[in-house]
């Protein structure tokens, strides 16, 4: 066999280690930082470059767009929910409104059927009254008639009376008149 070349060191491979690991691990983690800006580099580039491309810069003015009329929706809704709110107090007001007043007008309407009982009661009472009084108008005119033809009757009578009637006061005429002159 063939002898083999050696590099036979005279330190230690710890001491190697050490003295040259710091010089390694410098070396390894400045290939890493450079490997990771490369890395995030590259691809950070392409994203720029997309980024400020005409598509890219329709795309957010399209994006900024829909955000101020979505805002403008928002508002919109916002108002017509406000007004919808109001419009349905209104509505519940109205319908307490329309509620009280028809308890209202039922109970006028109740109470106007009490007055026009106690009206029909009263005229019915007034009615008989005035039947009552008819009959006795009815009554007294008969006996004014009766008392007439009594009267007329009466009347006659005392005309042919009268002669005697009147005889009493022109005698006492008389008599007063002798009383004078004597």
């Amino acid at each position: 066999m063939a002898p083999i070349l050696y590099d036979y060191c005279k330190m230690s491979m710890d001491d190697i280690w050490k003295e040259d690991g710091d010089k390694r691990c410098k070396l390894v983690v400045g290939i890493l930082g450079l490997l990771v800006i490369v890395l995030l580099g590259v691809p950070l580039i392409f994203f720029i470059i997309k980024a400020n491309s005409e598509a890219c810069q329709d795309g957010l003015r399209a994006v900024m767009e829909c955000r101020n009329v979505t805002y403008l929706l928002q508002q919109e809704l916002a108002e017509a929910q406000r007004g919808f709110r109001d419009a349905e107090a209104q509505a519940v007001t109205c319908n307490q409104t329309v509620m009280a007043l028809m308890a209202s007008l039922d109970a006028e309407k109740a109470q106007g059927r009490k007055k026009v009982e106690e009206l029909e009661g009263e005229i019915t009472t007034l009615n008989h009254k005035l039947q009552d009084a008819s009959a006795e108008v009815e009554r007294l005119r008969r006996e004014n008639h009766v008392l007439n033809a009594r009267i007329a009757d009466t009347d006659s009578a005392s005309s042919q009376d009268s002669s005697c009637a009147a005889e009493p006061p022109l005698l006492i005429l008389l008599l007063g008149l002798g009383a004078l002159l004597l």
